[in-house]
């Protein structure tokens, strides 16, 4: 039974540190007043950067270099989910477009993008079959080397590729920035009320782009460990699922702190593997509960607009473009 547990806990973890990346990216995301419902195609066009930047790496050499097959998928995964960022940023913030429409746009855009490249990527090459980066895959699935000297908890909480431990010290780092830094407090007074944080000499501008495009890299983070460490290294069409998603509901359950979010997205990881856990279940009543996540995110949002407490609500501009000559 013990084991039984140990092993939920830890596929909850695995399950939920992509949606961590999703969630604090888009949190620090919408504290600028910027919503981003493009998250989802930016983790795709993540996870399909850092495949392209470990393929051509691992086929340019027959003896790879274990930080360099590192390095290189961590910084395409970077550019390309900055550069869909940062498309999101000038659609909406120079231009003022409308921010759902575009977010929606760029989550089919990326999707697409990263079924091509899944695609067709072996192709451009002259050959054939499915991407598999198992070198590059086992150096990311590497674990902490004393893990399994500690038993049980060591391979319920310790047995994860660095990236799981990074996605939970990223958004502790988001959460200290937004709370406790000069930065954080203009970056949310731009989220709250732009015109006001103009006014007091506040680079709006700059702060919207900056959260925007620095969300968009973390959240592409997601995307790379899916691919590196979930599937060792291994593209499936469409195999996100709905995680994007599940990471833009997390931000609602954690009321937009990033700290909060470490737990709410092991929380939803759990809820999206459960199923597997529960004997003897029909394929019918599994899609009932997977759709569990997506239950409690509207219970709480329902809970937090009731109550009406500022610290529970989203920034005030949320979703708003702004517009200097009208302040």
């Amino acid at each position: 039974m013990i084991n039984t547990i140990a092993s939920f806990i830890s596929a909850a973890i695995i399950q939920g540190i992509p949606l961590l990346y999703g969630a604090t990216g888009e949190i620090l995301t919408e504290k600028s007043g910027n919503l981003n419902l493009g998250i989802p195609g930016i983790m795709y066009v993540g996870g399909i950067s850092g495949i392209i930047g470990g393929y051509l790496y691992e086929r340019s050499t027959d003896t790879p270099v274990a930080w360099l097959c590192i390095l290189i998928p961590l910084l395409s995964t970077l550019i390309g989910s900055g550069l869909m960022a940062l498309i999101y940023s000038f659609l909406t913030i120079t231009l003022r477009a409308n921010q759902n429409v575009t977010g929606l746009a760029l989550t089919t855009f990326g999707v697409g993008v990263g079924n091509f490249y899944g695609g067709s990527l072996l192709s451009f090459f002259g050959e054939s079959g499915s991407i598999s980066l198992l070198k590059t895959g086992n150096f990311y699935k590497t674990t902490l080397p004393f893990a399994s000297d500690l038993g049980l908890f060591g391979k319920t909480f310790l047995s994860f590729g660095f990236l799981a431990y990074l996605a939970v010290i990223i958004a502790i780092v988001v959460a200290w920035i937004l709370s406790r830094t000069r930065v954080g407090l203009n970056l949310r007074a731009v989220g709250e009320n732009p015109a006001t944080a103009d006014a007091a000499g506040i680079n709006v501008t700059l702060y919207k782009y900056l959260a925007t495009c620095i969300g968009g890299s973390i959240a592409g983070l997601g995307g790379l460990y899916f691919v590196m460490d979930y599937t060792s290294g291994a593209w499936t069409n469409d195999g996100f699922g709905d995680r994007g998603w599940l990471a833009i509901a997390i931000v609602i359950f954690a009321l937009w702190k990033p700290n909060s979010a470490i737990f709410s997205s092991f929380i939803f990881g759990g809820l999206y593997i459960i199923c597997t856990y529960i004997p003897n279940l029909s394929s019918s009543n599994k899609e009932l509960i997977k759709m569990l996540p997506y239950i409690v995110t509207i219970i709480v949002l329902v809970f937090t607009s009731a109550r009406k407490k500022p610290e529970h609500q989203p920034p005030a501009s949320l979703g708003l473009p702004y517009f200097r000559e009208e302040r």
